[in-house]
């Protein structure tokens, strides 16, 4: 990886999903891959930033290893692991603009629904049942979309957002989630022949840069309380859904 400019967005894709895993749930990573792919083509930006997304993901379960709700879980990471299969046999032929346009039109539809007060009227009046099938739901359209482009943040949110847990353990839910769903992306990687040894070279140098932005993350979340913690994670749900419609269309 020697083009300046390549250089220059990777890295700073790395911090910006630094931030975002360790600050805010993973809730604005989706801006990653589009950074990196204004340097090069999408599947080699999805390869490049895995290894970096994987030395976070052992930080997270290092810094977070307590602060977890293990009842989700349980029924988030098998829906999740779906999702990556999913995404694995239809990574050649899925129409990658239609699915960021769809979940792009759902995230922006969740906000304005959350700030209408819909969404918590909503989330209030559904049953135990139809909350874990919400879930599992959720959690496998976020293994889809990650699987894909990194993007699974926007889906995990829209079901964790409305539970209002206690931003730690949202956060540390989040990274134990991705960090299983991340080390599951491996194998089926290589076998779309996505890390050729350059590409691998060049991602594991650039996993260097996040511990910075890992860092900078959990800084950012010493800064927030409650309900301003989660007004941020609504605000970088609606600008990844606004993004992901313009990547869509």
């Amino acid at each position: 990886m020697t083009d300046p400019f390549l250089i220059t967005m990777a890295v700073l894709a790395v911090i910006i999903v630094g931030i975002s895993k360790s600050g805010f749930g993973a809730a604005f990573g989706n801006l990653a891959v589009p950074l990196v792919a204004l340097a090069t083509a999408p599947a080699h930006a999805v390869a490049l930033l895995l290894p970096s997304l994987m030395v976070m993901d052992v930080i997270g379960l290092v810094v977070f290893r307590r602060r977890v709700d293990v009842a989700l879980l349980k029924r988030m990471i098998p829906a999740g692991l779906a999702g990556i299969a999913i995404g694995a046999l239809t990574f050649r032929s899925v129409s990658v603009a239609g699915l960021k346009l769809t979940l792009g039109v759902l995230a922006v539809l969740f906000v304005l629904q959350r700030w209408s007060g819909i969404a918590n009227r909503l989330h209030a009046a559904a049953s135990e049942r139809t909350d874990r099938w919400l879930g599992r739901f959720w959690s496998l359209v976020s293994g889809v979309t990650s699987f894909i482009a990194h993007a699974g943040g926007p889906p995990l949110s829209m079901y964790l957002i409305p539970r209002q847990m206690d931003r730690v353990m949202y956060v540390g839910t989040s990274a134990v989630f991705f960090a299983v769903i991340n080390a599951s992306k491996w194998v089926p990687y290589v076998w779309l022949d996505l890390f050729p040894m350059e590409t691998l070279k060049a991602g594991l140098a650039l996993a260097l840069v996040s511990p910075v932005g890992y860092w900078l993350g959990l800084r950012s979340l010493r800064w927030f309380d409650g309900p301003r913690f989660y007004r941020v994670i609504e605000l970088a749900l609606l600008l990844s859904g606004l993004k992901l419609i313009w990547d869509g269309c």
